[in-house]
């Protein structure tokens, strides 16, 4: 896997072959998955339209890596300030970050949808400073959801936008059986 600087390089380059761009869309999506890698995946291609035969509109895939590309700068930024803040915290003698950072640790993945086709349909930009600042805050994520701010329990992803309370780490075993007929036909971006 190479660096999402890189692989974002190649989908903007018109010069390669337009599968070639895909596949370095696909790389960029790996190293920052906001809603997890299949809802991300879903959500860039319906919101940058990006068509079957991506030689239709091969400015798309630059639209999606555009839309990635900015709020994967808001999540960098956020990282940054927090790594300078824990070396500070060292510094001084406090050894462990407080358990309100834990939701630091999930690379990106900030707002996880089980459910590959229902996802917050903002830009991504919005929802992930969204989620930033209602971790910040301390919004209970196990009663109101972070990106969209709907009441909701523990048990089950948000009726609104699909956000998981629970974070990459649930178990939804029902969810991924009824979706995982439809990623096919996401991958090969027959269905929208």
């Amino acid at each position: 896997m190479s660096s999402f600087p890189a692989s974002a390089d190649r989908v903007r380059d018109a010069g390669l072959a337009s599968r070639d761009r895909l596949l370095a869309l696909r790389e960029c999506v790996l190293c920052f998955q906001p809603y997890g890698f299949r809802a991300t995946w879903h959500h860039l291609i319906v919101s940058a339209d990006v068509p079957r035969n991506l030689d239709d509109d091969p400015r798309s895939l630059t639209r999606a890596v555009d839309e990635l590309e900015e709020a994967r700068l808001v999540w960098r930024a956020q990282s940054e300030d927090y790594e300078a803040r824990r070396r500070r915290e060292k510094a001084a003698g406090r050894r462990d970050a407080s358990r309100a950072d834990n939701w630091r640790t999930w690379a990106g993945l900030v707002a996880y949808c089980p459910d590959l086709e229902k996802h917050p349909t903002e830009r991504l930009v919005v929802v992930v400073r969204r989620v930033i600042a209602a971790y910040e805050s301390g919004v209970d994520p196990l009663k109101t959801c972070r990106a969209c701010g709907t009441q909701v329990t523990a048990d089950t992803p948000c009726p609104d936008c699909g956000v998981d309370p629970a974070g990459p780490t649930a178990n939804r075993p029902e969810i991924r059986v009824r979706t995982s007929f439809r990623w096919r036909a996401v991958w090969r971006r027959t269905a929208r």
